[in-house]
Order: C-alpha cells, then structure tokens, then sequence
C-alpha cells in the first residue's frame, strides 16, 4: 500500500483544480425495483434528465474534464445516451466489469485509463448520491493537507445505519467503524458520505483483478500503513437515493432548488413540465412535480412532490403523491396512490387506493378498484 512520505503541501497552498473523475455507476440497484427493472439506477430520471446528468454537469462545474465511467449492470444504455460527453463538454470514457469487483476494484479497473500522474489528485464518486458538495472545496482540503486520500463527511442524526468516520481535531481520519449497534459505539454523527480524492499512486496500490471494498478494506488498510486520510464535514445537502422514496424525494428536491444542479432542464419550483407534455389545466400540480416527455395529465389530478416520467398517462381525478409513475405507465381515474411507485408499462385501473411503499411491478395491470386501503364509501 502507498503512503506518501514527503512533507505535505503546506496549508493554505489552495489548489483547488482536479481535471480527472472515475464515476461508479456500476450497482444493480436492487433496492430501486422495479425502477432498475430495465434502466440502471443512475439513468432513472430525475428532475426531467437521466440522474447521471446531474453529477455529470455539477463535476463539469467544479472544473473536472474527464470521467471515466465504471459500469457493470446494464452497461450498454450509458454510451448511446452520453456518447463521448462533448455535449457537456467532458470527456468520457467507459469501462465495463465483466464480473462485480466492488467499489475499490472498480475504480482500480478503470485506472488505466486516467491520464493522472501519482501525485495528481482524482475525483471519486458514487452514482447514487444526491449532493450538494463543495467539490472544490475538498480537492483544496486534499491539496491543503497533503493527504494520501481526502473523504466527504457528513452528519446525520441516526449514523446506526452507515459507517462511522471520526476525525481528529485537524480532521484526520482516525477510525472507520462499520454500523454501530450500541449507543456506547456511536462515537460519531460523521459519515462517509461518498465521494473522494484519491492520490492516483493509491489507486494504482489497490488490488487488481479482484473484488475490493474502499470502506471495509481499502480505507482500513491505509490506515494500518500510517497513510493520511482526510475528512471535510459538508452537510450542505446529502441523499442516498437507495430506496424509492429516496429517488422520489430527491427528484422533487431538485425541482425544488434545494438540491443543487445545473441540469434541472428549466426554471426551479413547485413544478417542471417537460416539452410535449400535456397537462389539463385545471390539474394541480406541486411540491416539486415533474411531468415528463409526452406525459398526459388528465382534468382535475392533483400530484404533490412526485415524477411522472416519459409517455405515462394519469387520468382525471387521479391523486398522486410521493410517487414515481413509470414510463408508458397509466393511473386510471379517480386512483389514490401515495409513497407508491408503478414500473414502466405498468396500468393501476380507475379507483384503486395504493399507500405506504406499495410497489406495481412492470407491465402488470391492476383491474379497476382491485386495490384499497380504507373502507369504500
């Protein structure tokens, strides 16, 4: 394992540049079904555009040049929608795992293709994490520091369900501890929150060829050797859209302005319509509702803080909130759906009732009324 042995950049030095990212899009996304049924999660809309397209532009943003793409499931849809990324204007590269290498295997995998020298810095982040991140703020906080890697912390409330980072009082890495069960374990409300700053010469130390974990194995490892991890608390905006309604709420949250990108395709607010969308328009539409690409809102609907994504139908007197309809999917009238996500094709027949992460597979089809919550009146 690498550790860097000479002084370190002194502080305050500020570089903030970093031209080169490797971005993990390779998950399956089981947590997501049906919504990873056909699409790999980071090609999901959300806010209107492939969920990629934010990361991809927020890196942009941040003065980062190049992207290598670390895929594995479903990896043909990448390329024929981003092609080589002059439409952003990066340029990306992809790489396929032909078996699942984890985390620290897949971005070992792709190192051959940066152009990075050992002491530059590269981008790491993960394709399922909503964030508003400085980025320019960590590669000065790995610049400053002199460090072997630098990691984005965030706070949260319940760290039980993630690993615990805590840091010294010059934000040196001293531990990473898997999730805590004991309230004597939680010696933290600092979590890895998913994106990093490699020195290249560590990832060219990561085992190749096999499956490798950066949190259970990588990170841990360094550490034992004496390398210099880094952490930045920035708990700015911080979402990992696991779940459904994860997705759902970030989507909205983007729509919204709380989250930050510069690849909301229109103006933030309580709604975005997509051209050649049809929207009634005594429909009432809010809580950061997008209507997707040839999407049919139909007289009377109303949608809170949901995505109703390309070619699906809701018919009139339909209430959706909280939910994802899928493509080419149809909400027949007078249906109520709430935290409920219905898969592409998928057809919820007039007056049902579906609550409380109800989940409507692909094409299937729920006869009208087949499905209630409360008594019918």
């Amino acid at each position: 394992m690498h550790v860097r042995t000479e002084a370190p950049t002194p502080a305050g030095s500020g570089d903030d540049t970093v031209t080169e990212a490797i971005l993990l899009v390779g998950g399956k996304g089981t947590r997501l079904r049906p919504l990873t049924a056909r699409t790999p999660k980071p090609m999901v809309p959300a806010a209107g555009v492939p969920f990629l397209t934010h990361q991809l532009a927020r890196a942009r943003a941040a003065g980062v040049e190049h992207i290598v793409l670390a895929t594995s499931y479903l990896a043909e849809v990448f390329e024929p929608y981003f092609g080589d990324g002059s439409s952003l204007g990066l340029s990306l590269e992809y790489v396929t795992e032909r078996d699942p290498l984890g985390t620290g295997g897949a971005i070992r995998n792709v190192a051959s293709r940066l152009d990075s020298g050992p002491d530059d810095p590269v981008l790491i982040f993960n394709g399922d994490i909503l964030t508003g991140l400085d980025i320019r703020a960590l590669v000065r906080t790995h610049a400053s520091s002199g460090a072997d890697v630098s990691l984005h912390l965030t706070r949260v409330e319940d760290p039980r369900a993630f690993g615990l980072v805590p840091t010294d009082a010059n934000g040196r890495v001293t531990a990473f501890l898997e999730k805590p069960q004991t309230p004597e374990e939680i010696v933290t409300d600092q979590i890895n929150a998913g994106a990093y700053v490699f020195r290249r010469s560590v990832i060219d130390s990561i085992p190749e060829g096999r499956p490798v974990s950066v949190e259970r194995e990588t990170f841990p490892d360094l550490l034992a050797a004496g390398a210099h991890l880094q952490g930045m608390v920035d708990s700015t905006y911080w979402l990992d859209l696991g779940t459904p309604q994860a997705f759902v709420r970030g989507s909205a949250d983007l729509v919204l302005g709380r989250a930050p990108s510069p690849a909301v395709p229109g103006q933030c607010g309580e709604r975005l319509i997509l051209p050649t969308a049809t929207v009634a328009p005594d429909a009432k539409l809010t809580g950061g509702t997008v209507i997707g690409p040839s999407a049919r809102i139909g007289e009377g609907a109303r949608i809170a803080g949901s995505a109703i994504l390309d070619g699906a139908i809701v018919e009139p007197g339909a209430v959706i909130t909280n939910s994802l309809i899928g493509a080419g999917a149809r909400v027949g009238a007078r249906a109520v759906l709430s935290d409920t996500v219905v898969g592409d094709g998928a057809v919820v027949g007039a007056d049902n009732e579906l609550r409380q992460g109800v989940r409507v597979w692909c094409d299937a089809v729920l006869p009208a009324g087949a499905v209630r919550f409360s008594s019918d009146v």
